[in-house]
């Protein structure tokens, strides 16, 4: 190997080591030193969690507002639903049965998920929920996003990282968690790991060379030659600057790329689609990040919600024709088994429907897990409607069991350190 092939060698390899991501910030924190997104990885070869299978994604939608459980999931053979939503109920002839013995179907506008669940890659999750319910916004968002009663700690994802990276970045530097939208939901905000989050391609880049020029200047040399290994032993700081700038530069770039990718199939033109055909997307282009999160709202049906027409009619449609298309694209990328994508809601609704043709902050609802790896089918009964807690459902599946299935049969992750307490699985993933 001559000179020049030595020197290419080694400034791909020390990009390999310390490529970072960043998101337009001038004052980059120590984290993102290390948290290269696979794009380390892809130089290297290498995997950075010891015993955990590197090719399984999880994807996390969030419905933000309290989705409406019972027009989601319809139970229409129950007279109770009916009686107790005389103007909002979906008629029986219009709900989508998800099978003949079934006693549940699925809302009328949600033709997509139906035909994932024909295909084998939908379970519905019923009942789920967590005891003495807040309906609060806020505080049971907190709840699930902590994964504790009490709303007390850290996000139950950024433990997960936690945990995983045994409190040090330099243990998983290929392994960040990426949320779309404009700040990094508090489930994936750990003690010492911090997610990374942007809302477009566009936003997410790195600026250091667009600063004033005295500062530019040394970012702009960096960038076209080789960097000193004295320079860290004369100043640790500025090398520390340097070496960020470089990194940066070169990570947005390529994420900016893969978000950049025409899609393979065409996704519905909704805020939810935009976000899951960037996820796809980086999937494709081969970054093992783990955990991507993505989010919807509007839930908040107090009025108007309507039956089988209207905005909840509106809202279920688009959520189920985006994801559709994500596995539809992912199908296309040979990458929909590598790929498990779990929902839900801060909580559910009323049973009655409300004077204003809505519905009002209730508590259990079902959740959905999507892919090949969900165990297809319908898990656990439905709440009864005539049983009530001060006219809500009652639940029978505690979330933090769903976050234990996943953290345990996806993710490889020893879900009592991460959830602070011992929940059993439930066999709601295949094989």
């Amino acid at each position: 190997m001559d000179l020049h092939d030595s020197k290419a060698y080694s400034r791909r390899a020390f990009i390999a080591r310390g490529l970072t991501l960043a998101s337009g910030a001038v004052t980059i924190p120590y984290f993102l030193q290390k948290s290269g997104v696979v794009l380390a990885q892809s130089h290297t070869g290498l995997s950075s969690m010891a015993g955990v299978p590197q090719d399984r994604v999880l994807v996390v939608v969030q419905l933000a507002g309290g989705n409406d459980g019972l027009n989601t999931v319809v139970p229409f053979r129950d007279d109770a639903y009916y009686r107790a939503r005389p103007g909002i109920g979906i008629p029986k002839n219009q709900v989508l049965r998800l099978s003949s013995e079934a006693d549940v179907g699925l809302h009328p506008s949600m033709t997509g998920l139906k035909e994932m669940y024909d295909d084998g890659m939908l379970t519905v999750i019923q009942g789920v929920g967590y005891p003495n319910p807040n309906r609060s916004h806020f505080k049971s968002m907190d709840i699930w996003h902590t994964a504790d009663t009490d709303a007390i700690g850290d996000g139950w994802l950024g433990r997960y990282f936690d945990n995983q990276c045994a409190g040090s970045p330099d243990n998983c530097a290929g392994e960040q968690g990426v949320a779309i939208g404009r700040t990094a939901p508090p489930a994936m905000e750990g003690r010492s790991y911090k997610p990374i989050a942007f809302e477009t391609a566009d936003l997410f880049q790195w600026t250091g060379l667009d600063l004033h020029p005295s500062m530019a200047a040394p970012y702009r040399d960096i960038l076209e030659t080789e960097l000193d290994p004295s320079i860290e032993a004369q100043n640790p700081n500025a090398a520390f600057l340097t070496r960020t700038a470089l990194d940066a530069q070169v990570a947005s770039d390529k994420i900016r790329k893969a978000v950049d990718s025409k899609p393979l199939v065409t996704y519905p033109r909704t805020n939810l689609g935009a976000q899951l055909a960037m996820v796809a997307s980086m999937i494709r282009a081969g970054l093992e990040t783990r955990v991507y999160y993505v989010s919807m709202g509007g839930f908040d049906t107090h009025a108007g919600q309507g039956g089988a027409n209207g905005n909840h009619a509106r809202l279920l449609g688009q959520f189920s024709d985006a994801v559709r298309a994500f596995y539809q694209d992912l199908e296309k990328q040979e990458n929909s088994e590598r790929v498990l994508t779990m929902t839900f809601s801060e909580f559910g609704r009323r049973v009655g429907q409300n004077a204003s043709g809505g519905t009002d902050h209730g508590a259990a609802a079902p959740m959905f897990m999507f892919g090949p790896a969900a165990r297809a089918g319908i898990h656990a009964r439905h709440p009864s409607l005539t049983d009530l807690d001060a006219g809500d459902v009652k639940f029978h599946t505690d979330f933090r069991r769903v976050y234990a299935t996943v953290l345990e049969d996806w993710l490889s992750a020893d879900s009592q350190k991460v959830l602070g307490g011992r929940f059993r699985t439930i066999p709601i993933l295949a094989g």
